[in-house]
């Protein structure tokens, strides 16, 4: 079982967010339906995206300047892993 260290607050994806200049980010979809998560470099062009399926939680790597943006029941904080 990895044990994750939380490096900030937990917000909502409902507008563009580096998460705080995060490289490893905890994301989870608390609504009932699945959710889509982008992923953009600083400059705004899509890099990525993953759908979240209902209560799934992710632990997805970044730039420190890429963003993330999803519906705003879909959460994320940044994280880094303790030994």
């Amino acid at each position: 079982m990895s044990v994750l260290r939380l490096l900030g607050s937990e917000g909502n994806l409902a507008t563009a967010s580096n998460v705080g200049h995060a490289k490893l980010v905890r994301v989870f979809n608390n609504h009932s339906a699945v959710q889509l998560v982008t992923q953009k470099i600083a400059a705004g062009t899509t890099i990525a995206t993953i759908t979240l399926g209902i209560g799934e939680t992710a632990l997805l790597a970044k730039g420190s300047t890429d963003t993330f943006t999803a519906a705003t029941t879909t959460l994320a904080v940044s994280v880094g892993f303790a030994n």
